[in-house]
C-alpha cells in the first residue's frame, strides 16, 4: 500500500490505463475489463484490474493536471511495479486539421510548466511517447480506419488562462492539442524506465469552437479506449 493508492503489492497488473476522471475508469472497467476488481477509491481515485482478452490490465484515474498524474504515476511505477502506462483522456484542438472526436497519439509534449525545468535547469528535456507504444497505437488506429492524428502536443498547468492566442499559434506551428498530463507522464517513463504513452481524443476545438457533452467524455470516446487496451497488451 503506498500513501494514496489503497492497493495491496500484486492487487495492480503491470500494465495501467489511466483517464484523468476516476468516474471514466469506472465506465472501462465495467464494460471492457472481465471480472474487474476495485483496488483504489482513497480520495474518490478509483482503481480497477482485470482481464483484457485474456490479459490482466489495470485502469485508476489520475485527476487533472500534471502534479495529480505525477504522483499517483510515481506510486503506481515505484510501489507496483507498473511497466506500461498509457494515458487515455481528451484534449483541445489547436490545429485546423484536428476534429472533435478525432485520435491524437501524443509523439511529444511541449508545456509551460517547470516540473521537468527544475530539475534540468540549464537545459529543454524534450519528454517523448515509448516509441513501440506509439508504434502499436498507430498501428491498431490505422487498422480500425480511425481519423488519427500523430505529433505534439501543448501540456498546460492552467487550462483557463490569458494565453489562449499563444497556444493557437503553436498549433499554426504544429502542435495538435493542448491538455494538461502527458508531459509529466512522459518525464516520469524517462526518469523512472518504464514505457508511457497518450492516446487522447479530441473533446473541443480551440479553433473552431466545436465542443463535446460532459457525459460523452465520460461514457464514450470508445475508439480511444479499446485502442488503448490493444496497444497495452501487444507484445
Amino acid at each position: 500500500m503506498s500513501t494514496h493508492i489503497g492497493a495491496e503489492k500484486g492487487e495492480i497488473a503491470d500494465r495501467i490505463l489511466l483517464p484523468g476522471d476516476p468516474l471514466r475508469a469506472k465506465f472501462i472497467a465495467e464494460n471492457f475489463l472481465e471480472s474487474p476488481r476495485q483496488f483504489n477509491n482513497i480520495r474518490g481515485m478509483l482503481g480497477y484490474t482485470g482481464l483484457y482478452r485474456g490479459a490482466r490490465v489495470s485502469v485508476m484515474g489520475t485527476g487533472m493536471g500534471m502534479p495529480s498524474i505525477s504522483l499517483y504515476a510515481y506510486e503506481l511505477i515505484r510501489y507496483y511495479d507498473v511497466k506500461k502506462l498509457i494515458r487515455i483522456g481528451t484534449a483541445g484542438a489547436l490545429n485546423e486539421k484536428v476534429h472533435i472526436r478525432d485520435l491524437i497519439l501524443a509523439q511529444g509534449a511541449a508545456t509551460t510548466s517547470r516540473i521537468i525545468q527544475k530539475d534540468w535547469p540549464n537545459l529543454d528535456f524534450p519528454p517523448i511517447a515509448d516509441f513501440n507504444l506509439l508504434y502499436k497505437a498507430y498501428q491498431i488506429a490505422s487498422e480500425r480506419k480511425c481519423q488519427v492524428h500523430v505529433g505534439n502536443v501543448l501540456s498546460v498547468d492552467l487550462l483557463h488562462s490569458d494565453f489562449i492566442q499563444e497556444n493557437l499559434k503553436l498549433g499554426q506551428y504544429g502542435v495538435l492539442a493542448v491538455e494538461m498530463e502527458t508531459a509529466a507522464l512522459y518525464y516520469l517513463g524517462a526518469k523512472l524506465g518504464v514505457e508511457t504513452l497518450a492516446i487522447l481524443t479530441v473533446s473541443d476545438s480551440l479553433v473552431s469552437q466545436e465542443t463535446t457533452s460532459a457525459e460523452e467524455r465520460q461514457t464514450s470516446f470508445l475508439e480511444m479506449m479499446s485502442v488503448g487496451f490493444e496497444a497495452i497488451i501487444s507484445e
